[in-house]
């Protein structure tokens, strides 16, 4: 094998990617994010010694945030990136050192070869780079719990990235992500002791999710119930694309009154719900779907686009040179956009691209309505609850996660259509586009899809059961009328899986397929423990899932 990767649903022939990553990540950058992790163990082991010692490491927690990021499923392809990453990381790792032997707390015996390997070449990186990925633990259930720990953790980076860049940190959270990826490296940990590591991972992940929901709606307020445009306008534009709310802020404050309309792709659609942005005129809709078919929509657009996170597709040349990059998005010979030292950016470049452009071609015409986070909707609880109480809602459910290219994902829209008219779908992340489009209607002017954001703000599907089981009077959440039909994608997916797992959530029903890395014996666990399950045919499953 020239690589082995199975973090995303689409791992190849569903056991794993060997010669080329599905989603055009090259086996040399695999291998490279493999040996970039094995460091970022390293690193923890003395990181995690110092916070045990009370300690901070701010620098190295920001470093380890942002390196799990830039490793997560669609966010960079660049080998010359991770090749600079891991010299950095090295030296992060020697200056954590140094500390630890200052402050008396070095560990001195039984280290992981990640906390005590160094190379100088690239040449070195590659030759150590294949021997460090997953396949290391020979034992198959180990792997599998160890994986499920690490693609939680990357999870939990994401959104602690997205904290942390609008002022918000949890110690707590950067304490656990430590001691988890110091855990991974640790060969004497049983399968028992891990599996108590994959329930707390769950905990934290709640934890950092709740910090993002706490960034986000503070700085731009609690999401509102919205109409969005997803026509086009006769104005040039910039397609702005990812998760990241703060790049959407600085571009329309640098955009406005330059002429140039702001649309949003794929995840960016919710930042249309938040009360700050609702006064920038130029912030035109919505245009196209989820991340998958950009090498469409993005041809079409004619103007320049932004990528602020993960989701993106290795571009084609119809588009390249309209495509920018930022924050830990990259890719060969494409522009990136760097942080200033003040922690802003300048998009100035990418605006007077945008003027020199035409405006884009219409992809359809209409409206999607959305911003049922957890304050809108506990805004409507007591609608919800006697719409339950008299019958007209059966059932809730939740929908959440991610979109892909598979066929199979048409289930989905299937699913979705066929429900019953007494049904409602709460939803987070761009697995709605497989159905948020759909004219399903309403029940006493609840409508029948309610959009709560991002994926990142699945939080808000969590708080709304539980306060719905408040609402009730219910001891236990699984009592509530809310079934869990979700589709998954990458590892963020994975995080929001065991956060639900963690509050306790069971007979969750995950599609299209399960995840490549739960070993049978790790999947007979999830299944008797929590009552974890795939999905058949959309009949059948609607038949289960009201009954």
């Amino acid at each position: 094998m020239n690589m082995f990767c199975y973090q995303c649903q689409e791992a190849a022939k569903g056991t794993g990617c060997t010669l080329r990553g599905v989603c055009g990540k090259t086996n040399d950058v695999s291998n490279l994010q493999d040996l970039l992790i094995y460091v970022l163990k390293g690193i923890s082991i003395y990181g995690m010694r110092l916070k045990n010692a009370g300690i901070n490491t701010p620098e190295a927690d920001n470093f380890i945030v942002e390196s799990l990021f830039a490793t997560v499923t669609n966010v960079n392809f660049d080998r010359e990136y991770f090749i600079e990453r891991i010299k950095q990381a090295l030296n992060v790792r020697e200056q954590l050192k140094e500390q630890a032997i200052q402050a008396g707390v070095e560990p001195d015996e039984n280290l992981h070869d990640s906390a005590v390997w160094t190379a100088e070449t690239a040449e070195d990186f590659e030759a150590k780079a294949k021997s460090v990925g997953i396949l290391a633990d020979d034992n198959e259930d180990i792997r599998s719990l160890k994986s499920i720990i690490l693609y939680g953790v990357k999870g939990m980076a994401a959104y602690a990235y997205h904290a942390h860049v609008l002022g918000y940190d949890d110690q707590e959270v950067y304490h656990f992500m430590q001691k988890a990826l110091a855990a991974t490296a640790d060969s004497s940990l049983n399968s028992d002791e891990l599996l108590a590591l994959v329930m707390e991972t769950g905990k934290y992940a709640v934890q950092t999710m709740a910090l993002l929901d706490k960034a986000n709606t503070s700085t731009y307020g609690n999401p509102e119930i919205t109409r969005v445009n997803i026509g086009v306008r006769n104005n040039p534009g910039i397609l702005i694309s990812g998760h990241d709310l703060k790049d959407m802020e600085e571009l329309l404050k640098q955009t406005e009154g330059t002429g140039v309309d702001v649309y949003t792709h794929g995840e960016m659609l919710p930042a249309h719900y938040y009360p700050a942005f609702k006064k920038y005129e130029h912030f035109a809709g919505n245009y196209g779907n989820a991340w998958w078919k950009q090498d469409k929509e993005f041809q079409s657009f004619n103007g320049p686009i932004l990528m602020t996170t993960n989701c993106l597709v290795p571009p084609k040349d119809s588009y390249k040179d309209r495509l920018y990059t930022t924050g830990v998005v990259g890719f060969p010979g494409i522009k990136h956009i760097p942080v200033k030292e003040d922690g802003t950016k300048d998009f100035t470049e990418i605006i007077e691209h945008a003027r020199r452009c035409a405006p884009p071609e219409e992809l359809e015409r209409g409206e999607i309505v959305g911003g049922f986070a957890h304050s809108t909707v506990l805004g409507l609880a007591d609608k919800v609850v006697e719409a339950v109480k008299s019958g007209k809602i059966k059932k809730f459910l939740v929908m959440a996660g991610c979109d892909g290219r598979m066929k199979s994902r048409e289930y989905y829209t299937e699913f979705a259509k066929k429900l019953p008219q007494d049904t409602v779908i709460l939803t987070a992340g761009c697995a709605k586009y497989r159905y948020n489009k759909l004219n399903l209607g309403d029940i006493d002017g609840i409508p029948r899809v309610l959009d709560a954001g991002q994926c990142n703000d699945s939080y808000s599907l969590a708080i709304i059961a539980l306060k719905l089981k408040e609402a009730f009077g219910l001891e236990d959440i699984n009592e509530l009328p809310i079934a869990y039909n979700i589709a998954w994608y990458e590892q963020k997916a994975v995080t929001v899986l065991l956060a639900l797992l963690y509050l306790g959530v069971k007979n969750i029903h995950l599609g299209p397929s399960l995840p490549a890395f739960l070993s049978p014996n790790v999947a007979n666990v999830l299944v008797d423990k929590f009552g974890i399950g795939g999905i058949s045919n959309v009949d059948d499953d609607i038949k289960a899932f009201t009954a």
